[in-house]
């Protein structure tokens, strides 16, 4: 089981990663570069559903926040149940 809990936290570490490099390129690349466009068919799915209940608040987005919240969450949840 220890296996698992490390897998899951390791994919939940890389998944906030890429939440956080998805709110970086979005104010430094082209929407239209292949990295970004990879990245954003990643995180975007998972943003969508946030962005519906919490629009953003005065022009600043607090979706990817809460993702990452929700990551941390879901996965020490899931590893403590495991264990």
């Amino acid at each position: 089981m220890q296996i698992v809990a490390f897998i899951i936290y390791n994919l939940a570490t890389l998944l906030i990663v890429l939440v956080i490099v998805h709110v970086i390129l979005t104010y430094v690349m082209d929407r239209y570069h292949p990295v970004r466009r990879w990245i954003d068919t990643i995180v975007e799915p998972l943003l969508n559903p946030i962005r519906r209940v919490v629009p953003p608040l005065g022009g600043l987005d607090f979706s990817p926040l809460i993702l990452i919240i929700l990551i941390r969450i879901l996965s020490n949840l899931i590893i403590t149940l495991l264990r």
